[in-house]
């Protein structure tokens, strides 16, 4: 056995004698440690000790995978939505001051940049997954960000149809707890 086998062998044995009285988050801290033992906490963006973290949903990838197949091909939302969940707070909606701002963020650049973001939001706005009203920077000065898990179960039960995306969203709600989908 190599002696940086031989060394992971001994930290793993430490953390099992003292694994039953940990929590969860430091039982990920010390497997994360055993693993990476060199890495120091400020080579690390950590939320609890970092500022810029936002919340979303675990099945955000599951969402934004069907999101894209709803809007069509060549249409993608994704982009425009994450960038609206990295703009949200606990109220749900977001304040829209640059709608240029929004449009660079979301991956649109040139002369177009905020048309197409503009057309993005109204689909998205279409599909259900956001509201908005109007104000000083436009039509989506204020936008509401509706639950994109009820808009998607919406959209299949009209639809009636299900698929492996779908079916593969319902196992990551109830995985992670959200049972609003069965």
């Amino acid at each position: 056995m190599s002696d940086s086998n031989s060394e992971l062998l001994k930290r793993i044995q430490l953390l099992k004698k003292n694994a039953k009285r940990k929590t969860p988050s430091q039982r990920r801290l010390d497997v994360r440690r055993a693993l990476w033992p060199k890495v120091e906490d400020d080579a690390l963006w950590l939320r609890k000790k970092n500022d810029g973290f936002t919340t979303i949903p675990r099945a955000f990838p599951i969402i934004n995978r069907i999101m894209d197949k709803m809007s069509g091909k060549g249409f993608p939302l994704s982009s425009t939505y994450l960038v609206l969940w990295c703009h949200v707070f606990d109220e749900a909606y977001v304040e829209i001051k640059s709608p240029r701002e929004f449009a660079f963020e979301s991956g649109f650049g040139g002369t177009r940049a905020e048309s197409t973001w503009i057309t993005r939001m109204r689909k998205l706005k279409e599909l259900g997954f956001i509201d908005s009203k109007a104000g000083a920077s436009g039509e989506f000065h204020y936008v509401l960000i509706m639950n994109p898990i009820l808009t998607i179960q919406t959209f299949y039960l009209d639809s009636e149809r299900t698929d492996d995306d779908y079916t593969a969203l319902v196992s990551k709600t109830i995985q992670v707890g959200d049972f609003s989908l069965v």
